[in-house]
């Protein structure tokens, strides 16, 4: 491989790697009935805000036709804001020496396919366990968004139910349940059946799963230990709980450097997408700027800014593993 051809394999690795996450978005998005929207929409700076009038359904009022005409209390039109926060990430450096694809006589056009699907998958699976960890943390912070199986108790899909009635008369807005795999096969082990394969991207599945989309996936968010003792989590979610945006601003370095036995080449990328979740804002006050993993799943980093639980992502399932 010679330097110009090292120049060519800069030069459109990163365009097939954009390219390639967009096509697997709009499968996910559609397989999961919507509950993730992965989209390539960015925006610019720190934080996308997003204002919205307050509900006023609490100035209904009941009226006497033949009580004396006094003063009636007023409600203010109130306006809300909505917070979506931008999250940085990086690949590499990674390093690889340019005489092996000579050695093995590859063509450039290979080398190109195969490293822009790993990295579009691992931006997928990068955007995914971070919009579930958010969401996770941010319904465990309101009492009135979880639901516990109870001291001992693995998550059942009497549990799932019970989690989904905490929507009330709102509980067909939950449109997808997330959970791991040794979840799912727990609830096919309790003789739940008729389980299609919607989508696979690398190591996260789409499957379907008595009228709701279940989406497996072993994200680190929903399987912890607290107390020594181990949890699964289950989340129950609205359509646009979780809302992605690529920020478009992938940046990628190539340096071919001599000193050794044989020339190196090493390989290095930044970027970046934002994330809201649905009726939650996030708190630029106590979570800061470009946070890292352990602020976006702090809960009270995630301000509900709704009235009702029914407004926002979803709920949250707990069982013991």
């Amino acid at each position: 491989m010679s330097l110009s051809q090292m120049q060519v394999f800069n030069q459109y690795i990163m365009p097939a790697t954009i390219e390639t996450l967009a096509q697997m978005v709009d499968k996910f998005n559609t397989a999961s009935n919507g509950a993730f929207r992965l989209t390539t929409e960015g925006f610019d700076g720190d934080f996308f805000q997003e204002s919205f009038f307050a509900s006023v359904h609490a100035a209904q009022r009941r009226v006497d036709r033949y009580a004396s005409n006094g003063s009636a209390s007023a409600t203010d039109l109130t306006q809300n804001l909505a917070n979506a926060v931008k999250v940085a990430g990086g690949f590499g450096p990674i390093r690889f020496e340019p005489s092996q694809l000579t050695w093995l006589n590859k063509p450039t056009a290979e080398g190109i396919e195969v490293a822009s699907r790993n990295f579009a998958e691992a931006m997928l699976k990068d955007q995914l366990n971070t919009a579930i960890a958010a969401a996770v943390a941010a319904t465990r912070n309101q009492a009135g968004a979880w639901y516990s199986a109870g001291s001992g108790n693995e998550i059942t899909q009497n549990a799932i139910n019970s989690g989904h009635a905490l929507f009330g008369d709102a509980s067909s807005r939950i449109v997808a349940d997330v959970m791991t795999g040794a979840t799912f096969h727990k609830l096919l082990g309790q003789n739940i059946t008729n389980a299609n394969n919607l989508f696979v991207a690398g190591d996260v599945t789409v499957v379907d799963i008595l009228g709701r989309a279940i989406v497996v996936t072993d994200a680190p968010a929903l399987s912890f230990t607290e107390s020594s003792v181990d949890y699964d989590a289950v989340l129950g979610l609205a359509d646009s709980a979780a809302i992605v945006y690529d920020a478009g601003d992938v940046v990628s370095n190539i340096e071919t450097t001599n000193g050794k036995l044989r020339i190196e080449t090493t390989m290095q990328v930044d970027y970046s997408f934002g994330l809201r979740l649905k009726g939650y804002s996030w708190d630029a006050a106590n979570g800061g700027k470009s946070p890292t993993d352990a602020e976006l799943a702090t809960g009270t980093n995630w301000d509900k800014c709704v009235t009702s639980i029914k407004d926002t992502a979803g709920v949250v399932i707990i069982g013991e593993a």
